[in-house]
């Protein structure tokens, strides 16, 4: 039997979070705001290079119930596998590291996106919260659980602070806070893809990233209309972007741009070294640095963004047949060239045909997509989980996404 992720409404979770919150803080929120996962469709790894991406927002969501406290204190009750973790912590005590070595570094991502946006300014004060977590976003899968718990907490301050919602001048404003709190609170060295989805989503649409310049274009994803339907099979192979092997692709990387395309202050990118493969490969043999290692991780990022500038000109033209063709290549070139993938991702996407499958997030666990045909779901799914069963693997879990909307208040 197939395992799927359940949904609920917004109603649902604006009740389970102001349930938690009641039980915890003997009072009532004074609202509950509500941030999606997201899905990557193509342009993985790029975010931090200067390259594009096209996610879109999930209509799984992490809900928080928020009221607002006068101590500078920061009290967080989380739901998570059927327990309440609690976590107080005072704000002044926030910042860089803070959650290094923690045993409750999750709650990093919390009390990091308030600091982060008082420290930007985009709030312009907080004298601490009272905050209820609930989520629909797996854990661990790939699609941005932390981005989602980031991106609410951050929205909810502002509204707090502000007594409106955030425009998209302020969300952008929002989506470098929550970077930091990611970067420097937490250590997890991410660059901005899943909180501009998780902030900028709306229902019914991709969005299409270019790190290079900073646009942000939502363009129709009607597969519907075409009878298709996004599948997401989660491993549920083990899953993290905070034990170095994430931070030491962007390392390389980040080496590569400082030395080739400038500092990072003047913004100097991949995409600015005008033959980056080469000059990436002579700059690791003149330093020393493993040749074979720094030209496959910047093939990828070249190679990857070039695929996504394509893929969103066949996503506007409609021509899902060669954007599938797109999916798959990315995977191979993460597999190969990036070293992300996992044994798991790799069986997932060989079972699902691989043209129009692709793993999506950080890799080093989490989940593989597949573009198929509605009457092909549940063959595939049940393609994917015979062969992790065949090979040992954990049983995979299933999910057929749509495109939700961004951060929000769903109550109060």
């Amino acid at each position: 039997m197939l395992n799927w992720i359940s949904t609920r409404s917004d109603a649902a979770l604006a009740d389970a979070a102001t349930a938690l919150f009641r039980s915890n803080f003997d009072a009532a929120p004074a609202g509950v705001w509500a941030a999606p996962g997201r899905v990557n469709l193509i342009g993985e790894h790029v975010d931090y290079a200067g390259g594009a991406s096209i996610p879109f927002a999930l209509e799984q969501n992490t809900a928080v119930a928020v009221a607002p406290r006068s101590d500078g204190l920061v009290r967080i009750a989380s739901e998570f596998g059927g327990q309440v973790r609690r976590v107080d912590v005072f704000l002044d005590e926030v910042g860089p590291g803070w959650a290094n070595g923690t045993p409750d570094a999750w709650a990093g991502y919390v009390a990091g996106s308030v600091w982060a946006s008082l420290e930007d300014g985009v709030i312009a004060s907080c004298e601490g919260l009272d905050i209820a977590i609930v989520s629909d976003v797996p854990v661990g899968s790939g699609l941005s659980s932390s981005a989602a718990l980031e991106c609410s907490v951050a929205v909810a301050a502002y509204e707090l602070s502000t007594g409106h919602a955030p425009d998209d001048a302020a969300r952008t404003r929002l989506v470098l806070a929550c970077m930091r709190a990611e970067n420097e609170v937490v250590g997890a060295s991410t660059g901005g893809l899943d909180q501009n989805a998780s902030l900028f989503g709306e229902k019914g649409k991709a969005l299409v990233l270019d790190f290079s310049t900073g646009e942000v274009r939502r363009v129709p994803f009607n597969i519907a209309e075409r009878d298709m339907v996004l599948l997401i099979a989660d491993t549920n192979a083990p899953h993290s972007l905070n034990d170095g092997q994430y931070a030491s692709r962007r390392g390389v990387i980040d080496a590569v741009q400082s030395a080739l395309a400038g500092s990072e202050a003047r913004g100097g990118t991949i995409r600015d070294i005008p033959d980056a493969v080469a000059d990436a490969t002579r700059w690791a043999r003149e330093v020393g640095e493993d040749e074979g290692v720094v030209k496959r991780r910047v093939a990828h990022v070249v190679e990857e963004t070039a695929r996504t500038l394509e893929a969103a000109s066949d996503l506007e033209a409609g021509n899902l047949d060669r954007f599938r063709e797109l999916m798959r290549d990315s995977h191979i070139s993460l597999r190969d060239q990036y070293e992300v993938t996992t044994p798991e991702l790799d069986c997932a996407f060989a079972a699902a045909g691989e043209v129009g499958a692709r793993m999506t997030g950080g890799g080093f666990g989490g989940a593989v997509i597949a573009l198929v045909k509605r009457a092909d779901v549940e063959s595939t799914a049940e393609a994917i989980a015979a062969a992790a069963a065949e090979r040992g693997f954990p049983a995979p879990t299933f999910l057929v996404a749509s495109p939700g909307d961004g951060a929000r208040r769903i109550a109060g």
